[in-house]
């Protein structure tokens, strides 16, 4: 059960450092974009779709923390 917390707990962190990353990237662009990033979340879409060459990263390592984080709780509950 160590093994699965510790890959829980990774996850979370990749798709937290993944959202502060997006974040960032959508504040380069510009101070409108990250605004817009917090305050309406479905803006977050469209800036992926618009400047996919600056958020592929962060949101490609917040799909592997999702990932991650879905298989540790499928892992956990599978052993139960």
């Amino acid at each position: 059960m160590q093994i699965l917390e510790i890959l829980f707990w990774i996850g979370i962190a990749l798709v937290v450092i993944g959202g502060i990353g997006f974040l960032i990237a959508a504040f380069k662009t510009s101070i409108l974009w990250g605004l817009g990033c917090i305050i309406f979340p479905i803006i977050q879409f469209v800036f992926l779709a618009v400047h996919w060459r600056e958020a592929k990263n962060p949101f490609l390592l917040q799909v592997a923390g999702i990932v991650i984080t879905l298989v540790a709780v499928y892992l956990f509950e599978v052993r139960l």
